[in-house]
């Protein structure tokens, strides 16, 4: 199934991961793994290179057991992992999943994210407002810590909320974009996360490990007892390499040993695919890999 995605062009040379924060938003004790993310003072800025591959779940298993050789486990992840459950804006005409798909070098995307378990969620919970753009080969994010019911009154109902000084231009942007751009909840993506970080000589590396990504292209709150749709195989996982300066070589090394062919992936177009809100891309991961035999549950209504 690997040989129906391109191969983009990759070039993992340097990054720099600057955070303006240092200290973790506090969180609810009872989802302390979900609220408590790596983010120091609410506004929260990083540039990083991505690499994503597509392998199947029972390999993963075995390739997390490698890497757990030369990488920590996130502290938030525990022996299951952790859950992240976004919901995507775009425009009526899905100008940012258009900008995806085409390739373009300069191109962005707005959603609102949870960590933890969704079912958790109140209206004063902590949850990311994040602008994920990419600037040719690098990924730049940026986000602040909302309540939800402020996140849901900036993105939805389109009016400022309160909000430090340092917070001020970044959730001005928000708030242009959504109205300069008509934007609107479209699609939601959930997924479990095992992630992995460097150290020593390794800093800055993140290895991640998504599996049973699924989503809702409607019943947009994130904490609603919602039916979704496996948008990836539940036989597959999506492995995330991401760096500040380079890429080790035993990691390229691990990776070229397993043949692990670089996909250009989006869970976020995943979502659109999946619901038919927009044609099937070549970079659309089948419901079904016939290939393999294998057939799937297309619908999840659990977490």
């Amino acid at each position: 199934m690997l040989a129906r995605f391109r191969k983009p062009a990759v070039s993992v040379a340097r990054d720099s991961d600057r955070s303006t924060s240092g200290a973790e938003p506090a969180g609810d004790p009872a989802d302390d793994r979900g609220h408590r993310l790596r983010a120091p003072s609410r506004l929260h800025a990083f540039n990083r290179y991505e690499i994503k591959y597509l392998v199947e779940t029972s390999e993963a298993v075995t390739l997390r057991k490698e890497i757990e050789q030369r990488l920590d486990r996130d502290r938030h992840s525990g022996q299951e992992g952790y859950g992240i459950w976004s919901v995507y804006y775009d425009t009526r005409q899905l100008r940012f999943y258009w900008e995806k798909i085409e390739g373009l070098r300069f191109r962005r995307k707005l959603r609102v994210r949870h960590y933890g378990d969704r079912f958790t969620l109140r209206d004063d919970t902590p949850v990311f407002v994040e602008i994920k753009q990419r600037v040719n080969r690098v990924t730049q994010k940026r986000r602040v810590s909302l309540p939800y019911r402020d996140a849901l009154r900036l993105c939805d109902g389109r009016q400022m909320v309160e909000h430090e000084p340092s917070q001020r231009a970044f959730l001005q942007e928000v708030l242009d974009l959504s109205l300069r751009l008509d934007l609107r909840a479209v699609a939601m993506t959930g997924y479990t996360r095992h992630a992995y970080v460097g150290r020593d000589a390794d800093v800055g590396l993140r290895v991640t490990f998504d599996n049973r990504v699924r989503g809702r292209d409607r019943d947009f709150h994130l904490g609603a007892d919602a039916e979704n749709r496996l948008i990836v195989p539940a036989h597959m996982s999506i492995v995330e390499v991401k760096a500040n300066e380079r890429v080790p070589y035993w990691l390229t090394d691990l990776t070229a040993k397993r043949n692990l062919q670089v996909v250009r992936v989006s869970k976020y177009c995943q979502s659109v695919e999946a619901h038919g809100l927009a044609p099937r891309s070549v970079f659309h991961i089948p419901d079904h890999d016939l290939d393999l035999g294998r057939h799937q549950p297309a619908v999840l209504s659990e977490a």
